[in-house]
């Protein structure tokens, strides 16, 4: 069986806990989901292939027919198999960000454009990194007492240096294009300024003493 993304992501998670569906869901957006996503429609999928490759086992249903959830747990195997991977050189698609192709081109449209795309992605980045604040925070009372804690805390600490970074460059690049946006302004101004009979050459021609 040939092991996508998807499918280590959940023996991941599977790692930390035994869960259902729903479970492993949850516990992406609880942890890696500040940066990796996933859906339910790959989820499923995902765990019935791990299933039938042995990398996941289905656990005994719950003894209430109607609280009844299928619950999956990884196997041996699927341990071993999350561990090769572990040591794989890592791999990561080339971005495709449609801001920083808009503020490319940004040139041919008013600055006023770009500067609103760049307020739009510094309320996210403050969104983003309140969220990562407040799991800090959570981590210093003592709640991740996991073997794991080193490992959790320095993606944690990255996610929070490069938001930060993000919005640094944010207030930068504002600063930058109301520069810009002035100095049209005035090109603007001076253009469009009237020109006095007395400051007109033309019709100052013949005009005596």
């Amino acid at each position: 069986m040939k092991v996508n993304r998807t499918d280590y992501v959940i023996l991941g998670m599977l790692l930390l806990d035994d869960g259902s569906g729903y479970e492993i869901r949850k516990a992406i957006e609880r942890s890696v989901g500040s940066f990796w996503g996933e859906s339910y429609g790959q989820i499923y999928p995902s765990l019935r292939r791990l299933t039938a490759a042995g990398l996941v086992e289905q656990k005994p249903p719950a003894a209430k027919p109607k609280q009844r959830r299928q619950v999956y747990a990884i196997t041996e195997s699927g341990r071993a198999c999350f561990r090769e991977w572990l040591r794989l050189p890592f791999h990561n698609d080339p971005p495709r960000n449609e801001f920083l192709l808009k503020l490319f081109f940004g040139g041919e449209a008013d600055p006023q454009v770009s500067i609103r795309q760049i307020r739009e992605v510094q309320r996210r980045n403050r969104q983003m990194l309140d969220m990562l604040r407040g799991i800090e925070a959570e981590s210093q009372k003592g709640a991740w007492t996991h073997p794991h804690r080193c490992y959790w805390m320095l993606t944690l600490n990255l996610g929070i240096v490069v938001t930060q970074a993000a919005l640094d460059w944010c207030n930068s690049a504002l600063s930058e294009l109301a520069t810009i946006e002035a100095s049209a302004a005035d090109r603007l101004h001076t253009t469009a300024a009237p020109v006095s009979l007395s400051q007109s050459p033309e019709m100052n021609e013949g005009v005596q003493p």
